[in-house]
């Protein structure tokens, strides 16, 4: 399903550059190819956010070519922007108020940073949960990743999710719990998911809300549920749109707060994700920031080059599969206008007939 460059967006731009396929809007009009419209909330932080533009973009783009798809990306309020990220929002991002006039086929919610324990505290909750309550009555399906299943979960359940003991943190492996569901059909039976998040909500609780989990991994726990119609509410736990050195970005920042003081202890390893290599490659780099810190110096150089070798990416053919899935069922119960959900005879109660 090729991309649609229907903005001047930088990502576009740096997706062509890595190969994906890319189509300009000029192009797009004069083919008679199916349009799916897909919105992105990105309610990631500064530092993530034109990284997650691209890690879901390549997601879409990725599927199968049975339509061509336009990506939409918007925000809310209630979360800190720098000027200048504020500046790329102005100047790419649509809109809420655009978004629900033109109507959307299907909608993706980011992750976010939290500043405190309770999600109905934070400033963004109100938006979000304006967006939900109006996707969720005019979109056919809503995929959540990470906190946005946290806070749906709770708004939706009541559900609030468990502070963890440590962060879980790293590549994971997880097993399927219902292998003839359309959204896992044909995937693999075992893969990885790399989760990033001090928090969790477990199996049981989910189970007892009526919701379908999909995925488990003994270590980590659920990655893919459903909400109890099968399809409306996709949630995700892990990351699985994750870059194959999105784990090594966050661990240097999380070296780079240790140096600033910002946390006590220098960060543990991702789990499952660096070889032995990288940890001795790693463990040198552990003893120059130390020494640095004690002496008040500069922050010495991450050795990024030196690793880059050393990472694999063991969980992008699933993510794709999943999100192949998602759209592909999004486009045959759709209606030919985006404005309308479901096309006659789809039963929104149970829009797979499961």
């Amino acid at each position: 399903m090729p991309l649609v460059a229907h903005t001047n967006l930088p990502t576009f731009q740096r997706l062509r550059e890595e190969g994906e396929e890319i189509i300009d809007a000029n192009r797009a009009n004069h083919q008679e190819i199916r349009e799916i419209h897909i919105g992105l909330l990105n309610m990631m932080p500064d530092a993530a956010l034109e990284a997650t533009e691209r890690q879901f973009f390549r997601l879409v783009g990725a599927c199968n070519q049975i339509a061509q798809f336009h990506v939409h990306l918007f925000t809310i309020d209630g979360l800190t922007r720098s000027p200048q990220t504020q500046a790329h929002i102005d100047k790419y991002y649509e809109s809420f108020e655009k978004i629900k006039t033109d109507g959307l086929d299907g909608l993706i919610i980011s992750g976010a940073n939290v500043t405190g324990a309770f999600l109905p505290d934070e400033d963004f909750w109100q938006p979000l949960t304006e967006v939900f309550s109006w996707a969720k009555e005019n979109v056919t399906s809503i995929l959540c990743s990470c906190l946005a299943t946290h806070a749906v979960i709770e708004y939706c359940y009541g559900i609030a999710r468990t502070r963890l003991p440590e962060k879980r943190w790293g590549v994971f492996s997880h097993t399927l719990v219902d292998k003839k569901h359309p959204l896992v059909v044909e995937m693999n039976t075992r893969f990885d998911v790399p989760h990033s998040r001090f928090n969790a909500i477990f199996q049981e609780d989910m189970e007892k809300a009526g919701l379908r989990v999909l995925s488990t991994s003994h270590d980590a726990g659920v990655h893919l549920a459903v909400s109890p119609d099968g399809f409306r509410i996709v949630f995700f736990q892990g990351h699985p749109e994750y870059d194959d050195i999105s784990l090594l970005k966050e661990y240097k920042r999380e070296i780079k707060r240790f140096f600033n003081d910002d946390i006590r202890t220098y960060p543990p390893y991702p789990e499952n994700y660096f070889n032995a290599q990288v940890k001795a490659i790693l463990s040198k780099y552990q003893q120059a920031v130390c020494q640095a810190k004690a002496a008040q110096s500069e922050f010495p150089d991450f050795p990024e080059a030196q690793i880059l070798d050393f990472i694999d990416n063991t969980w992008r053919d699933t993510a794709k599969s999943v999100f192949n899935n998602w759209l592909g069922k999004i486009y045959q119960i759709t209606h030919q206008e985006r404005r309308l959900p479901f096309m006659d005879g789809i039963d929104p109660n149970n829009p797979l007939n499961l």
